[in-house]
């Protein structure tokens, strides 16, 4: 029987295998392991990529929210916007700058931030000191940007894009994370761009913003051991920068193979199953496949004995989980949301599989049934 993990971030490795090995080879070879001339590098051609005027990486993708709604002032006391339906490192980061989280529903087709609940939450919420809203564009699809951009104007309250999920989506051909005042990013080893450790990035064009993100980055220093301003411990190493500029130049080929393996997907039209879909003048990067159905668990099961694995991706929304549930409040619906968590689960799709592995998922997506 064929067997098909949800994910293989090996392959990449092996794939750009010799491109890495010269790369750890330049790292080992130049005694300069921290904040040296592979991070500049990296940040310059990674923002150079994405069409933004800066970045700065960071330790991780939870560190680059972080580090981009401290930068914008936000703190003990105020509250930010986002939704339930993500990885719960986009609330875990409001949490841990001190601030609190305003939950809202999603929009059922692009599966991101409603911009009708947005809209419904911030004026429930208008006595609170609401000081950021931050954008998911989740599996890879980009969020209604631009409706949430003009909402977020009428309030005055900056957007945070993150992009973890999302390396390279474009809305009308302007890539996602150059939309809103300041986007985080993650290097995550199976991120369309993943490093072989953690690693994360923030990316603006706001020269104040990547200052205050640099001298937080690093313990709040512009002179070594003198802090301006109060900062924390969190650096992309130069061995994982190097990594990540050796596959840089192969994202674009890669997010390619990532839609041609979901349009051979979208084969198996089996009324049992909900397809993504792409949103007219959007480019979807598939970071994953989100497939729905009705019958979730069985088709999840059915799958697994046809040696297939799926990913559950969110199975619990944020606002239910025992962490953080009394911390967070919520838009008045969540009934999206909760459908979205019930009816979810991700097929396996990175570049390195095979037209073979893909016309296999798709014939055994035909045979199911309840």
């Amino acid at each position: 029987m064929k067997t098909i993990p949800f994910a293989k971030p090996g392959a990449s490795t092996a794939k750009y295998r010799k491109s890495i090995d010269a790369a750890i080879t330049r790292v080992l070879d130049s005694g300069w392991y921290i904040l040296g001339e592979e991070v500049k590098s990296f940040e310059a051609n990674f923002a150079s990529w994405l069409g933004s005027k800066y970045s700065v990486g960071v330790a991780n993708g939870t560190d680059a929210i972080i580090l981009s709604l401290r930068a914008l002032g936000v703190g003990p006391g105020d509250w930010v916007v986002t939704v339930s339906s993500t990885a719960v490192a986009t609330v875990s980061a409001v949490d841990l700058v001190g601030a609190r989280a305003i939950l809202v529903d999603i929009d059922p087709k692009r599966m991101t931030m409603s911009p009708a609940a947005l809209k419904e939450a911030l004026e429930q919420y208008k006595d609170l000191a609401i000081k950021a809203i931050v954008v998911v564009h989740l599996y890879g699809h980009p969020a209604d940007i631009e409706a949430i951009l003009s909402i977020a104007a009428e309030y005055g309250i900056p957007v945070v894009e993150d992009c973890a999920q999302a390396h390279g989506a474009q809305v009308n051909g302007k890539t996602v994370g150059t939309w809103g005042k300041i986007a985080s990013y993650s290097f995550y080893p199976t991120k369309n761009l993943g490093a072989i450790g953690d690693g994360g990035a923030v990316g603006t064009d706001d020269d104040e913003l990547i200052d205050r993100c640099r001298l937080i980055r690093q313990y709040g220093w512009r002179k070594r051991y003198i802090s301006e301003i109060s900062g924390m411990n969190s650096r992309l190493d130069e061995m994982q920068a190097a990594i990540l500029s050796a596959k840089l130049p192969f994202l674009s080929e890669d997010n390619a193979r990532r839609r041609e393996i979901a349009a051979i997907y979208q084969k198996a039209q089996n009324p049992l199953l909900i397809h993504p879909t792409e949103a007219e003048g959007c480019y979807h990067v598939y970071h994953q496949y989100g497939l729905q159905s009705e019958h979730r668990d069985a088709l999840v099961a059915f799958l697994a004995e046809k040696g297939i694995t799926t990913g559950l991706l969110y199975p619990m929304p944020v606002h239910l989980q025992p962490g953080y549930s009394e911390l967070v409040k919520t838009g008045s619906d969540m009934s999206e949301t909760v459908k979205h968590s019930e009816r979810i689960s991700c097929l396996p799709i990175y570049p390195e599989l095979t037209n073979e592995d893909c016309e296999y998922v798709v014939e055994c997506l035909m045979e199911f049934k309840v």
